[in-house]
């Protein structure tokens, strides 16, 4: 099973200089890929912009995003820039992407909620145009660079329901975001067995996200980190942040669980904004 880290452009107060410190170590230490996460309606730092700098920054590291709001964006606007990003970055990037769950991430970028799923496969029709040179669909417009295969790798996010057929559709992946390796081990044996009977060639690649701290003496920070992240939640935040991975058996243990659960790359994201957690869990799980 290949090891992750994401980018904690989502932890609050983190400074941009950061993300780039934070991007050259992890690929020193040999993490398989550096991952983000996408949100629109909370002050984060753009996951696409940060994987841009990180790639300028780095040379051998995958980039990922774990996952970008896809009927979020203008579909011209992401055809240029995840093509751009592609192409800087010569062929590391992969487009992880779903349609999320959470209204006012398309308040807040003026896109309609309720046919974010008919959108984001209209969506997905589109990209894949673009990324092969061509105008897009119904237009004579050609907005991205051509790529040299055409297109740019990627996962999809959400239930497996709806991830399965995309990922059969456009030769992707699975994603799963913040799911205990029970649950995931469900989540990934639901979408394999999909993928097959849609006709899926070849094993798909399934990637899940835990999150984690390391050292006492962030604990705090952690768990307020998370806790504001899911305040949307209520109650159940709380639950969402104390069960982060934090003591360096669990960190293992949880590794060995995906890894039984089928998971092909497991990606550990920070809920601490110091690089020192590059480090200390590339120690504990990069052994």
């Amino acid at each position: 099973m290949d090891i992750g880290i994401g980018i904690p452009n989502t932890v609050l107060d983190t400074p941009g200089e950061l993300l780039i410190e934070w991007a050259r170590r992890a690929e020193e230490r040999g993490f398989t890929t550096l991952a983000t996460i996408g949100r629109i309606a909370y002050p984060s730092h753009d996951e696409l912009v940060a994987l841009a700098a990180a790639a300028g920054a780095t040379e051998r590291i995958g980039l990922f995003t774990d996952i970008l709001l896809g009927p979020a964006f203008p579909t011209a606007t992401l055809a240029k820039q995840t093509a751009t990003l592609a192409s800087v970055s010569r062929g590391r990037f992969t487009l992880g992407a779903a349609v999320g769950a959470r209204p006012d991430d398309y308040a807040a970028a003026e896109a309609s909620f309720e046919d974010r799923g008919r959108r984001f496969d209209e969506q997905l029709e589109a990209l894949h145009a673009a990324w092969r040179g061509e105008p897009l669909p119904g237009t004579d417009h050609r907005v991205a660079p051509p790529l040299p295969d055409g297109r740019v790798p990627m996962m999809f996010g959400g239930e497996p329901r709806f991830a399965a057929p995309r990922a059969v559709r456009w030769n992707g992946g699975y994603t799963i975001g913040g799911a205990p390796p029970e649950q995931a081990a469900g989540a990934a044996e639901e979408f394999r067995r999909s993928y097959a009977d849609l006709g899926g060639s070849g094993a798909p690649r399934i990637a899940a996200l835990v999150y984690f701290s390391v050292g006492e003496e962030h604990t705090d920070e952690s768990l307020r980190s998370l806790r504001m992240y899911y305040a949307f939640l209520g109650d159940w935040a709380n639950m969402v942040a104390e069960a982060a991975a934090r003591k360096p058996d669990d960190l293992r243990s949880r590794m060995r669980a995906y890894e039984d659960a089928g998971i092909d790359e497991l990606v550990f994201d920070p809920t601490v904004a110091n690089v020192d957690q590059v480090d200390r869990l590339a120690d504990v799980v990069l052994v």
